[in-house]
């Protein structure tokens, strides 16, 4: 079984590209934060962040660029996958990326929205539901 679920901010604006009739993917980083810690000896271990490359496709592309921002606090859970590519050097680059299939925004939009929203990967339209197929791995780039 291939599932991560991480729970950080965004690094970054999301970069979103529109292709094939209004098909949207969107990117951004998002750091997680473990906290560091007092051994019994007093020896102070510093606090840990990690660097994630998230891809959201579709309509949850979509919604990513409405709504997440740059210092949000949000949830995601997908697969983790893993490829390369060489440079115009030929040096070959190795990238590890999180295809994020359900995600939930933590921050509060304003005062009186104080619950987290959850969005899923199946998106509400009108009185049906559209499922979103996460499963695709062409790359459009």
């Amino acid at each position: 079984m291939n599932k991560v679920l991480l729970i950080g901010n965004v690094g970054k604006e999301p970069e979103v590209k529109y292709y094939d009739a209004d098909q949207a993917v969107a990117q951004f980083s998002l750091a997680t934060t473990e906290r560091g810690y007092v051994l019994p000896n007093g020896t102070r271990v510093p606090d840990r962040t990690d660097w994630h490359n998230i891809v959201v496709w579709r309509e949850l592309a979509k919604i990513t660029e409405k709504y997440v921002h740059k210092g949000d606090k949000i949830c995601i859970e997908g697969r983790i996958r893993y490829r390369f590519y060489d440079d115009k050097k030929g040096i070959r680059h190795y990238v590890t990326e999180i295809y994020a299939e359900n995600m939930e925004l933590l921050t509060p939009r304003n005062a009186s929205s104080a619950k987290p929203q959850a969005v899923d990967a199946s998106q509400h339209q009108g009185a049906g539901v559209n499922k979103i197929d996460t499963q695709d791995d062409a790359l459009p780039f």
